[in-house]
């Protein structure tokens, strides 16, 4: 592939409380404009990889538990050793695709996912799965964190934070699918089958990125020095109170997401007794509610409403949802079925085609001198919080959903806390320079 990097698209209609337009998007995006729809899918199949490592994995949670013989909590870490490695790998491949390119970081990082994906198939003890889903989520950062910085390099203003929303209507597909094709994965074969369809998966997409993403960062754009130079420069990103105040707010509503994902297999299988196919479904048609509300944001919000107040809507409705859940999950409205605790779940992920994309985008337009590194803090900040919250969901035991409702309650107040607090949306900004 060629080292040509299109440069950024120009700017139509920044909505209000958007920063003023890198210089870089001053420049056409002609070759960019004509691969548009390849690159859009190679880019959305990069970020449904994070959602299909998990999500296929969870209809298969309690069968782990039996066949290793390991209580949930230690199960559970090994989602939150893959949120973790997720974490951990986007600090050092986002700077690196910031030197030397997105193409090889992003490269080798899936040859190693899929190597890490296969051993996860073959491993005898829990301890050694919680070893190589760490692994898994190092080597599928890079996925994840350059996807978001190609972005960058592509658009600006309102047209990234559109291109947010439609990758969701890509990479949302993957929680509906993931699930579902794990539960029949599970009439067929046990838990390890799940392994090795990601690994098909991941090998698959990795023929694909090589065969059609091409170099979107070019040499003069890219940045110099080691590991001194990232490290400031992650400390500029990190100094700045609006870039940490949305990467802070996008991160613990990506905690109140990742504690449903964590803990939902056990409340709906083992509190509700629902079937891993039942619960194949409602995960299925909560993610349906993300991919709907997240094509409402890009089409019909953006550039119509501010990404902040768009962003605050749906950070309000995670909040009411959270505390809808705590209150049934407590037994103030007396025994609840499966119906009203699934329909508060629902609200509660569609919201987050509201918060998710917009604090990507509006973190990002900030930081168009560093977008490898934007990113890398941008996703390193919301595994960690997500993994931080995946064992405290099943700290009471498997028949409570109390602990779970608590995590998302408190999430999605620090995540208010922060936009408002940091962000404060209704005062003017000053761009921020390299």
């Amino acid at each position: 592939m060629s080292e040509r990097g299109p440069s950024a698209a120009p700017t139509q209609g920044a909505a209000p409380g958007s920063p003023p337009p890198s210089p870089a998007a001053a420049v056409p995006l002609t070759a960019a404009r004509r691969t548009g729809l390849l690159v859009t899918f190679v880019l959305g199949g990069l970020t449904a990889l994070p959602p299909l490592s998990m999500d296929m994995y969870l209809p298969a949670l309690p069968e782990v538990t039996d066949a290793l013989g390991s209580p949930a909590s230690t199960v559970q870490l090994t989602l939150t050793a893959c949120l973790a490695g997720m974490a951990l790998g986007q600090l050092v491949i986002g700077p690196m695709s910031d030197k030397w390119g997105r193409r090889r970081p992003l490269l080798a990082g899936m040859v190693l996912y899929v190597l890490a994906t296969a051993v996860c198939a073959l491993a005898p003890t829990t301890e050694l799965l919680i070893g190589f889903r760490l692994v898994q989520g190092l080597a599928g950062a890079a996925g994840v964190v350059i996807a978001r910085a190609v972005v960058r390099d592509l658009y600006d203003g309102v047209e990234m934070a559109r291109f947010f929303s439609t990758l969701m209507l890509i990479s949302g597909a993957a929680p509906i699918v993931a699930p579902l094709i794990g539960g029949q994965v599970l009439r067929f074969a046990d838990w390890r089958g799940v392994f090795v369809v990601l690994t098909v998966v991941g090998l698959a997409l990795t023929v694909v990125v090589w065969r059609i993403l091409e170099e979107t960062l070019p040499p003069e754009r890219r940045q110099t020095g080691g590991v001194g130079s990232a490290l400031r420069t992650m400390r500029g990103l990190l100094g700045d109170r609006v870039f940490a105040g949305y990467t802070l707010a996008g991160g613990f509503a990506f905690a109140v997401l990742f504690s449903y994902i964590s803990a939902s297999p056990f409340v709906i299988q083992e509190i509700y007794g629902a079937s891993p196919q039942a619960f194949s479904l409602l995960f299925g048609l909560n993610s349906v509610g993300l991919i709907v509300v997240g094509q409402i944001n890009g089409k019909l919000l953006v550039g119509r409403v501010s990404l902040d107040k768009a962003l605050s809507a749906g950070i309000a409705t995670i909040t009411v949802a959270s505390v809808a859940l705590l209150l049934m999950s407590t037994g103030v409205f007396g025994e609840v079925g499966l119906v009203p605790v699934a329909a508060a779940l629902f609200v509660l992920m569609s919201a987050m085609g509201l918060v998710l994309p917009n604090t990507n985008a509006q973190a990002l337009m900030r930081t168009p001198h560093a977008a490898g590194s934007a990113s890398a803090l941008l996703g390193t900040s919301s595994f960690l919080v997500g993994a931080a919250a995946s064992p405290l969901v099943g700290i009471a035991g498997e028949h409570t959903a109390v602990p779970m409702a608590l995590v998302q309650l408190s999430c999605s107040l620090l995540s208010v806390g922060c936009f408002l607090g940091m962000c404060r949306p209704w005062q003017p900004r000053e761009p921020l320079t390299a």
